[in-house]
């Protein structure tokens, strides 16, 4: 009776609540309409102060191929999220701090799908369409119950990855979230919790035990869920709902002893192989006949839960898993890539690595594979050869040759194979030059303004073009280079006459040489030297030019002697030395030896006074003169002249001496 009544009692409930305007949400306190959701540390209602977000982006220029670590996570996290930021050729790879390899581990890279590790499941996300830019991805709700490294595989620049995981804090309580029952657990009504009315817990109850009759609430949290922090939604209610809100009661038959639970047969196991589960199945038999009667004809408080049993626990047939390609050996061209094949076995849910001799019954998959990412660039010939450079002889010739590309574009000759570079340049024999006399034309002025002089030209043995250098061999009829000429007779001619250059100042370096130039009048066979001023009307010659003779190289120069210090008992005086080149720069090939000193004493002699006969004291106590320093009046200075002239010579040797 009380059985149907509470029945009665929740179905109108249920049909109040449904009946509801406004389509009003459970909130995760399991109250029609509250607004309370469940924080980031499972705490319904709670503000994320009962833990901490610990988040972060691993951006480190990696240089090295391999494993690299990227961040650790500690034991008791949950929430976690491990993300590449963008699409790369990178793996993310998962270790337990034991050392035992979870995801990606010994150069193996495991297929995208769930991983069990760390006391949680992490599920292993690769995006791999061609038009996403996602990265990898971990993801698991944890806690995790060790702790446990995340590493990157480098192979290309690190695009950089996102870490984040939630731990407990100190002031952490634990989630509020009610418990959710599995189906077939009896109902027992026990929902009011402390600091709730007698009332409240009832209500709830009534509401728990509706969402078990219609069996939708508990379908919405599979045993993978059961490590999550659950959450109401909203759409809980099934979509499948009959239209009419409120069934009929139903007619519920009297229980009696004849009827009880018995197990006829289990499901089917979940697997074929590889450790399984299935679940007895219980039905409501007659105690005699064992006919099978509706469920109503039982005790339900008395119906057996299902035990899950293990099935298939032998393991699966071996199979090869085929690793991801690496990337191409060559940029451009034939290249090759490898791949790591791996035998594997499942069993309890879990890829196992076993011996290749157990995939023996399967052909193993190609590890090395031919890969071009594009084909590389050419070398072309744009030109014939060029004309020999001479026309006789040994020269050059060359050719332009340009690297290019296979869509035509000319690009720069490192993307070619230098080794294979055709020659651009290459020496060309034209053949034995013929020798010559080469000869310009004869000089339009004599050598003498007037009587006999000289016409010049220039010979020169070469071949026959114009790059070639003088050379011998063009027999002993050398060709005359002077001709005589004659402007006629010389009488009466004033002009400008030019001894020889004298030698050069200087032995070495840049100097200056003169000669002698004078006013001539030439005769028959004489000259007469004439006054300056009557050639005035001619240009005259230069009497004096600068010569050029060997480099001096680096020499001493040093300054004049400075002003004695003391004129008296031994001074000294300075210069200044410096070491230049033939530029007049500063430099240091002088030899150390021949620096000229660059200090020197000097008045070495006694500072005595003269002595002036004239000059005699002439007062009997001079000394208190001098110690009473009246010399400066004149009247002491004459009486005492001699004693004031020795104190006064004193002091100018002192003050000399400083």
């Amino acid at each position: 009776m009380f059985v149907s009544y509470l029945i009665l009692t929740l179905l109108h409930v249920q049909t109040a609540v449904l009946a509801r305007p406004g389509g009003e949400s459970i909130g995760c306190d399991d109250y029609l309409g509250s607004d309370k959701v469940v924080d980031k540390c499972g705490v319904c209602g709670g503000d994320n102060t009962g833990c901490q977000v610990v988040s972060g982006v691993f951006k480190h220029a990696l240089t090295s191929l391999g494993y690299h670590r990227v961040v650790e996570i500690p034991q008791g996290a949950t929430k976690i999220n491990i993300t590449e930021m963008y699409k790369s050729n990178n793996y993310l790879a998962l270790r337990s701090r034991s050392g035992r390899s979870i995801i990606n581990g010994n150069w193996a890279i495991d297929r995208p799908g769930k991983y069990e590790g760390g006391g949680t499941m992490f599920t292993y996300k690769r995006p791999n369409e061609i038009s996403s830019t996602a990265g990898e991805s971990f993801l698991a709700e944890g806690p995790t119950n060790e702790i446990l490294d995340v590493y990157m595989i480098h192979q290309q620049p690190n695009p950089g990855v996102h870490y984040e995981y939630v731990i407990m804090g100190t002031n952490a309580i634990s989630p509020q979230v009610p418990p959710h029952r599995r189906p077939g657990d009896p109902f027992n009504g026990q929902l009011v919790t402390e600091g709730r009315s007698q009332e409240e817990g009832e209500e709830k109850g009534r509401n728990e035990e509706k969402e078990d009759l219609h069996g939708e609430a508990p379908e919405m949290f599979t045993s993978e869920s059961a490590q999550t922090f659950p959450v109401r939604h909203p759409d809980r209610f099934s979509p499948r709902r009959p239209d009419t809100l409120v069934p009929p009661a139903p007619q519920l038959p009297r229980r009696s002893r004849d009827h009880n639970w018995k197990q006829l047969g289990t499901t089917e196991c979940s697997t074929t192989c590889g450790k399984g589960s299935q679940y007895p199945i219980f039905r409501c038999v007659h105690r005699s006949t064992h006919e099978e009667a509706p469920e109503s004809y039982c005790d339900s408080s008395m119906k057996p839960t299902p035990e899950e049993e293990p099935c298939n626990i032998f393991p699966c047939p071996a199979f090869w898993d085929i690793g991801e390609w690496s990337e191409c050996s060559k940029t451009c061209g034939l290249g090759m890539q490898h791949r790591q094949v791996l035998c594997r076995q499942v069993y309890a849910n879990r890829s196992l690595t076993v011996q290749p001799y157990r995939c023996q019954h399967l052909e193993k998959p190609e590890t090395t594979s031919t890969c071009q990412l594009k084909i590389c660039s050419e070398w072309q010939i744009r030109t014939d050869w060029t004309s020999c450079s001479v026309p006789c002889g040994v020269g050059q010739r060359t050719r332009d040759v340009k690297c290019v590309s296979n869509i035509g574009d000319v690009v720069d000759d490192e993307e070619c194979n230098m080794k294979l570079r055709p020659n651009d340049i290459e020496n060309c024999d034209m053949g034995p030059c013929a020798k010559s006399w080469f000869l310009t034309e004869w000089s339009e002025r004599c050598s003498a303004e007037c009587g006999a002089g000289v016409r010049t030209r220039s010979v020169v043995c070469m071949t026959n073009h114009v790059s070639s250098l003088p050379l011998e061999g063009c027999g002993n009829n050398r060709p005359a280079e002077a001709t005589p000429c004659d402007n006629g007779p010389c009488t009466g001619k004033v002009e400008w006459f030019a001894g020889s250059w004298s030698q050069c100042s200087i032995e070495c370096g840049s100097g200056t040489q003169q000669r002698e130039v004078i006013c001539v009048r030439k005769n028959a066979d004489t000259f007469e030297v004439l006054d300056p001023s009557e050639c005035s009307f001619l240009e005259k010659p230069p009497s004096q030019q600068s010569c050029h003779l060997k480099p001096c190289g680096a020499k001493w120069f040093s300054t004049e002697w400075s002003m004695c210090s003391k004129s008296c008992q031994g001074g000294f005086r300075v210069r200044e030395v410096r070491c230049l080149s033939d530029d007049m720069t500063l430099s240091n090939l002088c030899d150390p030896q021949l620096k000229p000193e660059e200090r020197e004493s000097c008045n070495p002699q006694d500072c005595v006074p003269e002595v002036d006969e004239n000059c005699k004291d002439k007062y009997y106590n001079c000394n208190v003169v001098v110690q009473a320093r009246l010399c400066v009046y004149n009247y002491y200075k004459t009486a005492c002249c001699a004693s004031c002239t020795r104190v006064a010579n004193r002091q100018t040797g002192f003050l000399g001496s400083r």
